[in-house]
């Protein structure tokens, strides 16, 4: 929400200085997000006069301008490229070491095709004050040379945007965000009220409302013989100093209307309109040009005021240009509704309309002001464009449901730790508009019609404490007792930092992604039932709720690659969606790997060719589990993944066929077509949810394992075994053999070519002993050794290689 300062005064009469009502509104909760001062931001800009404007010896579009800038001093050379400088012209003047706002740069002394320039003539776009950047500015021949442009074009009015929460509608215009004020003694209201116009003939044109609770009041009225043309130049520059551009009268009195009052209006050309008025659903395939020039297909959800001909209007969203008003207009209707907040949400979302309109319709007008605002529009139509009113046609209910709350006194103490006297209540409440009946220990609040937003004692005292200053709210500490705290962490959320922690120390950046993809990368990734589809989709291509952080993972990579980073390692922690059912919701960690960004080394350089492949995947995968506290030795590998991933590169970690606790390995060449991604690309996905928890059982307190004061020994073997043997097993089972005695064992190589079967492999593998007690001899270690390759051929049916 934008306003002027000078425009904020129209509502509030005060002195405080500009800083002070900044602080002030973002205390009370409309938070400050911008000031800006084109006064201060444009003091450097003078206005100047060129005195001469020649060619420039080395170039035809560039002329030399000697220029006077009212300082007394000699005149500035200037070289120019703007087609319309010459001599005689006024124009705005920029010195060196002036920032230039549309430029983004410093302006310093420079030398242009071999002539000094110590200067600048500006165009309205470098000064952004417009678009225009086809010439220097024209100023008229009566601006004082010398004087600052800003003061001289009347620029000193600070424009504010404040920040509103979706519950404050009464503050999408100024003269509720100056009543908030008032009520923390910034100024006085300035409310001198809306008398009626008294009508001159009845109304030509009926209205009929076939659903109540899609339109509960309207209100119409006609003006004839009114000449539309330009609005006056205070109104024009209120428009454009919030970023309206100006169109005509009657326009600009309903947008004025919008920001000033909260009272979105609309005005149809009387003589466009065929027959009476009627607010009803859309029938399916009725169209509307609106006044955006877009054409939007209609259906029933859809509420629309139409005429015998057709739709004239989207309710509450936007016009139809049809029956829009011109220079040609004569006599107008002006409408004043009310509408269902949730229908126009719907609405403006299914048809991708954001305009003033819905903005406050979704949440909520004042109801209570539909006919006054209708009668100060009539007032400002009759100033502006002369015509005679008709008398006002009301249909449904002018006036909101009165609401009464019973208020205990005590709830500001009980709520908030802070004691209000009754008589600064009474004085908070009754500026905000509220009426306060009662001494206590009860009173009765009456709320006003504006504040959609109040319904219990508890929102009563939010509005006191925001007023008295939520700085005034004591710190309080909690009592903790005698027992030790619980933890604060859920062993999920300990769980979900300790997985984000480990992948960050791998190298990987935390991405956040949307919960919504399409329906068919929700299809592709195991997803797309019905019952995860959204009812109203904010895109078309975020229709259904995420099976997977893969797929937009993979989108936040490929936008990398787009823009020149294709070495990119992203992960994201979130929630995945398998079913509509809470035991169908997981908490999964996932990564994706692209380029050379490689866990071994991550970057592009000529000393390094670490290409990531489908085992960076799988680290990134088994370090996830063991930061969640996963049973690592208990943990199996089986060849091939999810349908998404390529067969044949790529792995299940799992715990035993029933609990599969994730995937990883390279995407499939098909899933990357799918997703309009880039290959190859690995990645992989666990969920945390199915890491089981820790064993909880008490324990004899052991010694602290100190280290062996005895030499460790390493024996390698390599065992001949059939093709389909995995490596996993041969390690398992020499494992197994003294789990106290060995503490080691790894594959370092696998072999498979000449010397060996076609249907054979040479596993090898290093396995450590770690003696505790004493050092072992050579026929204890050939003992143990020979377990390990009575073990091994046992379990996997190999033989020792010779």
């Amino acid at each position: 929400m934008k306003f002027t300062l000078s425009w904020l005064k129209e509502h509030l009469d005060t002195d405080e200085p500009l800083e002070k009502l900044a602080d002030k509104l973002t205390m009370i909760g409309l938070e400050v997000e911008s000031i800006e001062d084109k006064a201060k931001a444009l003091a450097p800009f003078s206005i100047a006069r060129v005195i001469s404007a020649e060619q420039h010896p080395n170039a035809d579009r560039l002329r030399v301008c000697m220029v006077d800038t009212g300082d007394g001093g000699a005149p500035v050379q200037v070289v120019c490229g703007a087609p319309n400088a010459r001599a005689g012209l006024i124009s705005v003047f920029s010195p060196p070491g002036t920032f230039i706002p549309g430029k983004n740069i410093t302006l310093g002394v420079g030398t242009i095709r071999g002539v000094e320039s110590r200067g600048m003539l500006c165009s309205a776009a470098e000064l952004q004050i417009s678009e225009d950047h086809d010439g220097i500015m024209e100023l008229p021949a009566d601006a004082p040379i010398g004087k600052s442009y800003a003061t001289w074009a009347g620029l000193g009015d600070p424009v504010i945007e404040i920040n509103l929460t979706p519950n404050r509608q009464d503050c999408t215009g100024v003269h509720g965000i100056a009543r908030d004020l008032s009520a923390a003694d910034m100024g006085k209201l300035i409310d001198p009220g809306i008398k009626p116009l008294k009508g001159e003939f009845p109304c030509p044109v009926k209205v009929t409302v076939e659903d109540a609770t899609l339109c509960p009041g309207f209100a119409l009225r006609l003006v004839r013989g009114v000449k539309n043309g330009p609005s006056p130049e205070w109104l024009q520059k209120r428009l454009t100093s919030i970023g309206l551009r100006p169109i005509n009268a009657l326009v600009d009195i309903t947008n004025f209307m919008t920001y000033d009052r909260a009272r979105p209006l609309h005005v149809f050309d009387a003589k466009k309109v065929t027959g009476n008025l009627t607010v009803r659903r859309a029938k399916n395939g009725e169209t509307l040009l609106a006044l955006d020039g877009r054409t939007y297909t209609l259906d029933p959800s859809i509420c629309v005021i139409a005429d015998e001909h057709g739709v004239e209007s989207l309710a509450g969203i936007m016009g139809g240009e049809t029956s829009g008003c011109d220079e040609n207009t004569t006599d107008v209707l002006i409408e004043s509704a009310l509408w269902n907040e949730i229908n126009i949400a719907q609405t403006g979302r299914k048809l991708g309309i954001n305009s003033d309109a819905r903005y406050r319709f979704e949440r909520g007008v004042d109801p209570a002001f539909m006919v006054p605002g209708l009668e100060l529009a009539t007032k400002m139509v009759i100033e502006f464009c002369g015509g005679s009113p008709s008398e006002t046609v009301v249909v449904g209910n002018a006036f909101g449901e009165d609401r009464i709350i019973d208020f205990p006194l005590t709830e500001v103490k009980r709520l908030a730790g802070i004691e209000v006297p009754l008589v600064e209540m009474r004085r908070i409440l009754g500026h905000l508009g509220f009426m306060v009946a009662g001494n206590g220990p009860v009173v009765k609040v009456a709320v006003p019609s504006w504040r959609t937003d109040v319904h219990g004692k508890a929102d009563i005292v939010e509005e006191i404490v925001r007023i008295v200053g939520v700085d005034k709210v004591p710190m309080t500490p909690f009592e903790r007792g005698d027992d030790a705290r619980k933890p604060v962490l859920t062993a999920m959320q300990n769980r979900t930092r300790r997985a984000k922690r480990a992948l960050a120390a791998r190298g990987m950046v935390e991405a956040v992604t949307w919960s919504f993809i399409s329906k068919p990368h929700a299809e592709l990734f195991g997803g797309g039932q019905a019952e995860l589809a959204l009812a109203n989709p904010i895109a078309s291509d975020l229709s259904d709720m995420r099976p997977s952080l893969l797929p937009g993972l993979v989108a936040a990579a490929q936008a990398n690659a787009n823009r020149g980073f294709a070495d990119v390692a992203l992960f994201e922690v979130g929630q995945v969606f398998k079913g509509d059912k809470p035991e169908n919701q997981f908490i999964a960690a996932a990564g994706v790997r692209h380029g050379f960004a490689s866990s071994k080394g991550v970057g592009r350089h000529w000393s390094s060719t670490a290409m990531t492949d489908a085992l960076d995947a799988k680290a990134d995968a088994f370090a996830v589990l063991a930061a969640a506290g996963a049973p690592m030795q208990a943990l199996q590998i089986v060849a091939g993944g999810a349908s998404w991933l390529h067969p044949g590169r790529s792995g299940t970690i799992q715990i035993g066929p029933q609990n599969v606790l994730g995937y990883f390995g390279e995407l499939h060449p098909r899933a990357l077509e799918a997703l309009g991604a880039d290959g190859p690309l690995m990645a992989f996905e666990v969920i945390l949810d199915r890491v089981p928890d820790a064993k909880k059982k008490p324990t004899r307190a052991k010694p602290l394992l100190e280290l062996s004061a005895f030499q460790p020994v390493s024996r390698d073997f390599a065992f001949i075994v059939d093709r389909s043997v995995k490596a996993g097993d041969i390690v398992r089972a020499a494992q197994a053999v003294d789990k106290k005695l060995i503490t080691d064992v790894s594959v370092f190589d696998v072999y498979e070519g000449k010397g060996i079967d076609p249907d054979k492999k040479s596993v090898a593998i290093a396995v450590t002993m770690q003696p505790r007690e004493k050092t072992l001899t050579d026929q204890e270690i050939d003992a143990v050794a020979a377990k390990i390759v009575a073990e091994v051929t046992k379990k996997t049916g190999g033989s020792l290689r010779g």
